[in-house]
């Protein structure tokens, strides 16, 4: 799919042909096909690998430069259907004339720049635009780290009252999707880092910056730090919490095989006394009329003193 988008003097947002684009359009590309990949080719003289390579689901952050068009590929944090949280590779290109975004799945980030936002970009200022993509990304990136340390306070608190194979599955899952954003966000900055020392580099064929757009860039290289301090936190306290819950399952079991055993133990004995009376022997009580009542009160009285004793040891 392809929208193309142009910000006019009013501040309002206009949606283009592709036959209309001019210079200051940001074209938006989700999950094009080899036809519309062709057409912007065509369209923008870029080589189609240039646009291909972000719909690659495994691709790294980095930065390619081209004929004086700048490719920048930055990972977003994206929700999944399954209230999940994954990364997802976006596109960014810096070209003389405009911008272009590509992306193989429709997502939170981009969809935020919309007409009803569109006071707050302009697509003619391609720096400025850009800056604010990675700003917006690195922004949800912090707003689903504050959702994963709210469920993981939740599913402490489940696994404080019962200990169960579901909640454990979730730390699991949460586990995952941190190791994700820790490795997506140490790319994403290596990356800023790189755009920082080409914007300082003044060079007239890739980007151009002003003060203000220096400022945002620090902004957003200082978010990502802290994201990524946050998301190594988050990581040392699920481990932490991972350790202590296996440590609480193992104690959990050796309560229940100590008491099974105890049990054990205990309901053996009135077996064994009964045995020894039903032998085809002469054992006491034989010929006494209470001999049957004797058995029994010596089997209670015995596993009685056992339970006590196991009581005292802390079997029970």
């Amino acid at each position: 799919m392809i929208k193309i988008f142009k910000t006019e003097e009013n501040k309002s947002l206009v949606k283009l042909g592709i036959n209309e684009a001019v210079s200051g359009s940001w074209f938006s590309l989700i999950n094009p096909n080899e036809e519309e990949v062709k057409q912007v080719s065509l369209v923008l003289g870029l080589d189609e690998d240039f646009l291909l390579n972000s719909l690659d689901l495994d691709e790294r952050s980095r930065i390619e430069i081209e004929d004086g068009n700048l490719l920048i590929i930055t990972n977003l944090p994206i929700m999944t259907d399954e209230g999940c949280f994954d990364t997802l590779p976006l596109g960014i290109i810096h070209t003389p004339t405009s911008i272009i975004t590509v992306c193989s799945k429709d997502n939170n980030i981009l969809s935020s720049f919309n007409e009803s936002t569109a006071y707050s970009f302009d697509t003619k200022n391609k720096t400025e635009f850009m800056l604010k993509i990675l700003y917006r990304s690195v922004k949800f990136y912090l707003k689903y780290l504050d959702i994963i340390n709210r469920t993981t306070e939740d599913i402490e608190t489940e696994l404080q009252k019962a200990t169960n194979n579901k909640a454990l599955f979730q730390l699991m899952e949460i586990q995952k999707t941190l190791v994700y954003f820790s490795t997506a966000l140490k790319d994403n900055d290596i990356v800023l880092q790189k755009i920082m020392r080409i914007a300082n580099s003044k060079s007239p064929n890739l980007i151009k910056t002003t003060e203000d757009d220096m400022d945002l860039l620090e902004d957003v290289i200082i978010d990502t730090r802290q994201a990524i301090e946050m998301v190594d936190m988050h990581r040392m306290i699920l481990e932490a919490m991972m350790e202590g819950f296996a440590s609480i399952i193992n104690n959990n079991l050796n309560q229940v095989m100590k008491f099974l055993a105890a049990i054990t133990i205990i309901m053996s004995i009135p077996t064994m006394i009964g045995g020894l009376w039903g032998m085809n022997v002469e054992v006491p009580y034989k010929q006494n009329p209470f001999g049957f009542l004797i058995v029994v009160a010596l089997s209670i009285i015995t596993s009685v003193v056992v339970v006590l004793y196991f009581r005292k040891k802390g079997m029970f």
